[in-house]
């Protein structure tokens, strides 16, 4: 599979929205789901609903999370799966969040850092050295209003 079949793959409403359920249910019934997806970057939603929400009238910080981190996943997924010539292993090592604003809407995270995700994935490829990296998504309202920045750490390796 390559970064284009991938891109159709996860734009395909059914076929995602299957493989959510099955990989990530807690995120598929909290309504995350991928907006857009290329090579540079993925943007994903999460809405405020029933089933997101806290007892503050606002998204659960969690699910705010699970959706900041699909934005950087999608991507981390794109190149160690459908791209890499040997397996990679990748695993969230750690996360940073600062939270701006009560999000009560629908809120869109962007992670555009695909190329330095590519860059880790074929660096580990090359030396066979385990590579950690720190990217970040940005989550905003409709009209653009910062809700919180996520920091998520990956740490890629390449299998022998």
């Amino acid at each position: 599979m390559n970064n284009t079949s991938f891109i159709r793959f996860v734009q395909h409403p059914l076929k995602f929205s299957l493989y959510l359920l099955w990989k990530l249910p807690s995120a598929w019934l909290a309504g995350v789901r991928v907006k857009q997806i290329q090579e540079d970057s993925c943007i994903t939603v999460v809405p405020y609903k029933w089933l997101s929400q806290n007892p503050f009238r606002s998204t659960y910080f969690a699910c705010l999370a699970m959706a900041a981190e699909m934005s950087t996943g999608m991507l981390a997924i794109m190149y160690t799966r459908a791209v890499a010539p040997k397996q990679v292993s990748m695993l969230v090592t750690g996360m940073e969040a600062t939270f701006v604003k009560k999000a009560t809407g629908k809120t869109y995270f962007t992670c555009e850092e695909g190329n330095t995700i590519a860059a880790a994935v074929n660096k580990t490829i090359e030396t066979g050295e385990g590579v950690t990296l720190t990217v970040d998504s940005t989550g905003k309202s409709h009209d653009g209003t910062v809700i919180a920045i996520f920091r998520i750490t990956w740490s890629f390796k390449a299998k022998k």
